[in-house]
Parts: C-alpha cells; sequence; structure tokens
C-alpha cells in the first residue's frame, strides 16, 4: 500500500469503491481523487480525524508539522502533514521470522 492508501485505510477508516474513489462509511460519502500530499484541503481531513483521537497538531515550520511527538517534513504543509501522519500509521512489514 502506498502513503495514500495506508492513511485511508487505517486513519481515516475509509474503503475504496473504486481505483478512483474512497468511501466513508461514518458518513455516507464517497471522496474522489484523495490527493492529500498534494491537496490541502485532504490534507486537514487527516488532521481533524488525528485530533479526534487525541492527537495535538503543531505546525513547527513553514513545511514541518507534529503529531504528539512524531514531526514530518515536506516541500509544502499538505506533503508534511500526509508524512507525519504515515509515520503515525502502522506500516510495519511482516516480521522476519514469520517467513
Amino acid at each position: 500500500m502506498n502513503k495514500t492508501e495506508v492513511i485511508a485505510r487505517r486513519i481515516l477508516g475509509w474503503k475504496l469503491n473504486r481505483w478512483d474513489r474512497w468511501y466513508d462509511p461514518e458518513k455516507g460519502v464517497f471522496i474522489y481523487d484523495f490527493q492529500p500530499d498534494e491537496n490541502p484541503d485532504h490534507a486537514f481531513l487527516i488532521v481533524e480525524r488525528l485530533k479526534s483521537f487525541g492527537y495535538t497538531y503543531m505546525e513547527k515550520g513553514k513545511y514541518e508539522v507534529c503529531f504528539n511527538d512524531v514531526c514530518e517534513t515536506g516541500k509544502s504543509l499538505a506533503e508534511a502533514i500526509t508524512n507525519a501522519a504515515f509515520s503515525l500509521a502502522d506500516n510495519t512489514s511482516i516480521p522476519e521470522e514469520w517467513l
């Protein structure tokens, strides 16, 4: 899964409905062309969701953000938010001893 998929599924709780749209079962709406690293409105959906989970959002610099103690940078504010959210998401691979 790429960053967008990890964030949409694990943080926002969305389901992929088609290759180009996500479904939010809580609100009952479809989200088209979800690109949080490029679209600030999409990035701030992530911020609001993480705030609802108890995370504190802080902008440390022009393109650096933190959720609690997890800080990341990017080429834009939206990309920094996406990178920090991705770092929070459980994106570990299968442990080597399982293979």
